[in-house]
């Protein structure tokens, strides 16, 4: 019932840290500078993503700048310019009424378009860049224009591609809502209407500024089937792997009932959840998914003990001798599993805290719906058991009347000849006759501690490779139409990244030439930095000190230089947003601007943003840097730091845990190698996947240490309480008890995310990539790894 319907996801408060240093500068810039652009629209000067629609027009020709083409691209911007969108009570938006506006007109979507329209005659061969001055006004054309291909004196030769980018006013409420609507009519009518311009040597790709979120919301959208499909495979899973030709053995309805269990606790733990108000994000729709895979595996290893008792003795006793064999290893792999999850919730990812704390809850439910009503059906099953070998061993009468369904279900098998004993299912005795005979063979032991240098070698190369970050376009399907803009994106308008503010955050006397040489020298630091173009740098202060020497009147006169900037923000009317100064002549705060460029990858982005930090720290002038992309690119600063502390906390969670219920020190010991060789490995192989360390891959990392632990514990808890004499014997005898179990475990888990890597999305692919790795290389482990290392010591 409280399972949200209209999926409004905020991107921002789910996929950026917590706590953020861009969102306290972001509020610093809220509170300190003026946001009405009624008179003059600066997108630069903006606290906030403004409202946008965007088209990306790439030449097919070597450059753009060709009247017939630039005649094309005309006609495509005449085209979104003419958007009416009607609304439901009959009132038109045209696109003149929401355009962010400039001294009342529309704000150009390119400058250089603008001026070619207005006069077609202009001289296309003496466009400089990134710098043009049309009619004596300077314009920058950095990410306006991009492929561009340089002459002497920056005179512009070539531009393979252009940016048209349609800013719409941003307000309160109803203002908000017309934009709003303006943008999604734009997103629906492009395609169409891109194909009636008939364009003949231009490519076009579009985006808006809610595109991300409406995809996002999309995909979420695509994956609802394939849970049903997860669902059939599971039962199906579990019916082959615990079917006997046997009519008394036979274990496939308890089967079908275990995940039909797995499935009432996912139902249970969401409502609950969703009862009490934890948010349902879209990463959540992963969680019923692992659930079934891994809710499963408490009841394969219960049937595996029940197996292993007698049926001479009664239900009651056989249920004790079960339980007593397997609940406290099923007791301390859901308490590691539920403690590595709620781990998760010191993440600053609020994506990530909610996917655990749903997942964890779902996990406690998993085992007590095990311990509870599925005990309980495997005690109706036994009794089932009794009666058909009873039945089974009676003399036939002469007119004895048997039911039908009587006869399908005890159809004769084994059981006859085997009477009361216990019976063991094929792959356990496998295990015991041949594969640990195998495993424990001195070749056989050389050659895996071989394999595992080898594996935790390449494992620790990739760890050096994985990048860090979520790629916002991953975030919707892969063929969404935003895939070709970012791809555009990347190709043609690398060069540049946002233009930063540098704000000067304290009051400063802006007329003493110390001052003001202190505060120069911490703006050509920024300059001199590999990620700024020195020649766009924008401030207010250099243009006014020049203002004033033009006017030769005394820079350093306090009164003059106060009482001049009234009359200098007339002239200069942009740099009133710059300048926040009282009514008793006293600037509190001003800030200049920088180019960045060189960023396009997550890891210059990060090195960018923390170098531009620590000069604004260093300065002698209290400085401070933002952009509003800042709250994003804090997640690749955040990432790493936020994974080593989960991984570090849930895995010391692991060890006290094992030293507590597993009274063995070199057992938890062990479980502890296998944990940090496990999320190694996972890592290591995620770079070898194209799998990003952004805030969904680190969920899994805190998964990977639940099931790796999962594995090593039953594997070393059943090899140090083995009674067996020799290291080899105890190896053998851990993998005939619990050897299948964990085999089963892995791959029901495998089944149930295995649909997944049919999604269209990255973000379920990736679930189903780190997923397949962890249970992968945990059940290699537990099988193979663990019990041969076992017998060293």
């Amino acid at each position: 019932m409280y399972l949200p319907r209209d999926g409004d996801e905020d991107l921002e408060e789910q996929y950026t840290p917590i706590g953020s240093p861009a969102k306290a500068e972001r509020r610093f810039v809220q509170g300190h500078f003026t946001a009405n652009d009624s008179l003059v629209f600066s997108v630069s000067r903006k606290s906030t993503d403004v409202p946008y629609a965007s088209l990306l027009v790439v030449s097919d020709t070597e450059t753009l700048l060709e009247p017939d083409i630039l005649e094309e691209i005309s006609k495509v911007d005449d085209a979104v310019q003419a958007l009416t969108v009607t609304q439901d009570n009959g009132t038109q938006i045209p696109y003149s009424e929401v355009c962010a506006k400039n001294q009342g007109a529309c704000v150009p979507p390119n400058p250089l378009l603008f001026a070619w329209k207005r006069n077609k005659g202009l001289n296309l061969t003496a466009i400089t860049f990134p710098i043009y001055s049309p009619a004596g006004q300077l314009v920058s054309l950095a990410n306006i224009l991009g492929g561009t291909v340089l002459g002497p004196s920056q005179s512009l030769l070539q531009a393979k591609a252009m940016r048209l980018q349609y800013y719409l006013e941003t307000g309160e409420g109803e203002e908000n809502e017309r934009s709003k609507a303006w943008t999604i009519h734009f997103l629906t009518k492009f395609g169409s209407f891109e194909k009636s311009l008939a364009l003949k040597k231009i490519q076009v790709v579009y985006f808006s500024s809610l595109s991300r979120k409406l995809e996002f919301e999309a995909t979420s959208r695509t994956v609802v089937p394939l849970f049903h499909l997860a669902y059939l495979l599971i039962i199906l899973f579990a019916i082959v792997s615990c079917y006997r030709c046997d009519c008394v053995w036979n274990k496939m309805w308890v089967a079908v009932f275990g995940v039909v269990s797995a499935g009432l606790a996912v139902v249970s733990s969401f409502g609950l959840m969703l009862y009490v108000g934890v948010p349902f994000v879209l990463i959540v729709a992963n969680s019923p998914f692992l659930i079934l895979g891994v809710g499963v595996d408490d009841m394969f290893i219960m049937i595996s003990a029940w197996q292993k008792t007698s049926l001479a003795d009664s239900v009651s006793e056989r249920m004790s001798d079960a339980y007593s064999q397997v609940a406290v290893s099923i007791t301390i792999t859901t308490l590691t599993n539920v403690l590595a999850f709620y781990t998760g919730v010191m993440s600053s990812f609020r994506s990530v805290q909610y996917f655990c704390i749903y997942t964890g809850t779902t996990l406690l439910f998993c085992y007590f719906y095990s311990i509870t009503c599925f005990g309980a059906c495997m005690a109706l099953d036994g009794k089932r058991e009794e009666v058909c070998l009873r039945w089974l061993e009676k003399p036939g009468t002469p007119g004895q009347n048997c039911s039908s369904f009587k006869k399908s279900c005890c159809l004769p098998g084994s059981s006859l000849q085997d009477g009361w004993k216990a019976n063991i299912h094929p792959m356990n005795l496998f295990f015991r006759d041949y594969f640990g005979p195998l495993l424990t063979s001195t070749k056989s032991k050389i050659f895996v501690v071989l394999l595992y240098v080898s594996y935790i070698i390449t494992s620790i190369y990739g760890c050096f490779r994985v990048e860090e970050g979520l790629d916002l376009r991953n975030l919707a399907s892969d063929d969404s139409y935003i895939t070709p803009y970012f791809n555009v994106e990347d190709e043609h308008f690398s060069t540049y990244g946002p233009r930063v503010m540098v704000i000067v955050t304290g009051v400063l006397d802006y007329w003493d030439k110390d001052a003001r040489q202190r505060l120069e020298k911490c703006l050509a630091d920024f300059e001199n930095s590999e990620y700024v173009d020195e020649n766009l740098t924008e401030f207010w202060l250099r243009e006014y000190v020049n203002y004033m020497e033009n006017l030769r009147q005394d820079v350093n006169d306090k009164t003059v230089f106060l009482s001049t900037i009234p009359t200098f923000l007339m002239e200069f009317p942009l740099f009133a947003y710059d300048i926040n100064i009282t009514s008793s002549q006293e600037i509190v705060c001003s800030r200049a601007f920088i180019q960045s460029m060189g960023i396009s990858s997550s890891t210059n982005k990060k090195l960018m943003l923390l170098q531009f930090r620590d000069m604004a720290e260093k300065c002698a002038v209290p400085l401070m840097v933002y952009n509003p992309a800042f709250i994003y690119f804090d997640q690749f600063s955040a990432i790493v730091e936020n994974t080593v502390r989960n991984v570090a906390v849930a895995s010391a969670a692991m060890f006290i845990v094992s030293l507590l219920l597993i009274p063995h020190p070199l057992c938890s010991l062990w479980v502890t190698f296998a944990i940090a060789s496990v999320i190694v490995g996972v890592t290591g192989f995620m770079a070898f996947w194209n799998v990003n360390l952004d805030s969904i891959s680190m969920i899994n990392l805190v998964i990977c240490i639940g099931f790796s632990f999962d594995f090593a514990a039953h594997i070393s808890y059943a090899f140090v309480s083995s009674a067996e004499p020799s290291a080899n014997h105890k190896a053998i005898e851990a993998l005939y008890l619990l050897g299948y179990p964990v085999l089963q475990s892995a791959v029901s888990t495998i089944i149930g995310v295995c649909v997944l890597s049919a999604a269209k999305a990255y973000i379920f692919r990736t679930f189903f990539k780190i997923m397949f790795l962890v249970m992968v290389f945990g059940a290699a482990h537990g099988l193979i790894f663990i019990p041969v290392f076992l017998t060293f010591f």
